[in-house]
């Protein structure tokens, strides 16, 4: 795996690896960094215009059943009960959501300028995370219903899209 995204690195398609702004604590208590690729530079300016932000996101999961906003050690979080379905970096580059961690590879084999791993820590759980920079604000309204829809009770789910679609 390395071995590829060095050689993307030598032909200009990705930049080097860069640390997150995330300081994370292992479960030792050591706190270490995590490494993430920096997108293509061609992708840099890609969607501008368009580009989705964490105020277009609120918008939309503010509005969600049971959806409720939280600030946990400086992150914005939306969640059902206990359970997080969207989760922004500190510096609200990056989004995390609920998401099939079984079609987890697929969906980063698809685009991995966009899609990244979650941490190693959150492996374990339905989790993706995105460049939110490189995402238009009707993707992102999608990605959000689709991770609401995962974690809310399928009848309350059904119940908001009846509501929401032309009768």
């Amino acid at each position: 795996m390395t071995g590829g995204l060095i050689a993307m690195v030598l032909a200009g398609i990705a930049k080097p690896l860069m640390f997150s702004h995330n300081l994370c604590v292992g479960s030792g208590g050591r706190p270490w960094h995590r490494l993430v690729a920096a997108p293509p530079q061609s992708l840099q300016s890609f969607g501008r215009a368009g580009m989705g932000t964490i105020e277009d996101v609120r918008e939309l999961a503010s509005v969600l059943p049971r959806s409720v906003e939280a600030v946990v050690r400086d992150r914005v979080k939306f969640r059902i009960g206990r359970i997080v379905y969207l989760a922004f970096s500190r510096d609200e580059s990056m989004m995390g959501f609920a998401f099939p961690k079984e079609e987890r590879a697929a969906m980063i084999a698809s685009d991995p300028a966009r899609y990244v791993l979650p941490s190693v820590g959150d492996l374990r759980y339905n989790w993706l995370e995105l460049r939110l920079e490189l995402f238009e604000r009707d993707e992102l309204r999608e990605i959000v219903l689709d991770a609401w829809q995962f974690v809310v009770p399928k009848s309350v789910a059904a119940a908001y899209l009846h509501d929401k679609s032309p009768h």
